[in-house]
């Protein structure tokens, strides 16, 4: 972005939309996977990505939006050739009520991870409205968070209106490295549980090498830490919405050691599971 790399949108809470369009090279990787406190869209205009997002793979195409909700893990290659994207990235708040209420399933549309896909009679018109919030995005005055509001609303109802989701898209936007999906399902499904590397790769019906390297490819990160990203989100999920001890939040989240489960919060956080709590 002019104003803000949207390396650095990702790392932080915003105040207002931010919106980005750049082509990658083929090859590229994100430096990390990570998860916002904020939604984005995603969007190609030419050229494919791969994502590795909750606990699912997906192979994006011309065409293919992906709205990612806040606080949900994501990954991000472009494998061949180069690939023109376009970022959105909101707050609940800016999302309009009315452009709500209009797509599928009301506001509960933007709970999940969703992806939709627009047909090319109308791509022309999607590109100039997202290189309109682009531009807005460089000017970056007064006048740019009302404009970047409205754009969102148009954009949302143009989606809602023109967009086929995801009962009518065609296979090809799901990938077919299931054992990788699998290996996630299971973490998510036991992070709980006293479960091993060994475990995690019998589940996915990988020997363990093998899967140590394909699950690096695929999610940026290792098998292990993975699975305690999934057991910290938990956690901190826990402190939140219920009163329960750390260290019985802890031993719930699959952590034997409740000192070890504290530094391990306070890396990914910042602060201590009683000050996050706070």
């Amino acid at each position: 972005m002019a104003a803000e790399s949207s390396s650095r949108i990702i790392d932080r809470t915003i105040d207002r939309i931010h919106a980005d369009s750049r082509r990658q090279p083929g090859g590229f990787t994100m430096p990390s996977p990570h998860c916002h406190p904020h939604y984005e869209i995603f969007y190609i205009e030419d050229g494919e990505a791969s994502f590795f997002i909750g606990n699912g793979m997906y192979e994006l195409h011309e065409g293919d939006f992906l709205l990612i909700p806040p606080d949900v893990f994501h990954y991000t290659r472009y494998p061949r050739g180069t690939c023109l994207r376009s970022n959105v990235f909101f707050r609940e708040s800016d999302i309009d009520g009315r452009a709500a209420e209009l797509m599928p399933e009301g506001r509960k549309f933007f709970s999940d991870t969703r992806v939709f896909h627009l047909p090319e009679a109308y791509r022309s018109q999607i590109s100039a409205l997202l290189n309109r919030m682009t531009r807005e995005e460089r000017i970056n005055d007064e006048r740019s968070a009302p404009m970047l509001g409205a754009l969102l609303t148009e954009l949302l109802l143009l989606c809602g209106r023109e967009c086929s989701f995801v009962s009518e898209l065609p296979d090809r936007i799901h990938t077919t490295d299931l054992p990788i999906v699998r290996a996630a399902q299971y973490m998510s499904e036991h992070y709980m549980d006293d479960i091993t590397s060994a475990d995690i790769a019998a589940a996915a019906g990988y020997s363990l090498n093998y899967l140590t390297r394909r699950f690096r490819e695929a999610a940026g990160i290792g098998v292990h830490e993975y699975l305690m990203f999934i057991r910290l989100q938990r956690a901190a999920l826990q402190l939140v919405s219920t009163d329960r001890t750390v260290t019985d939040i802890a031993i719930s989240c699959g952590f034997s050691d409740s000192n070890y489960f504290k530094d391990a919060f306070k890396k990914k956080y910042g602060v201590t599971p009683r000050a996050y709590r706070k």
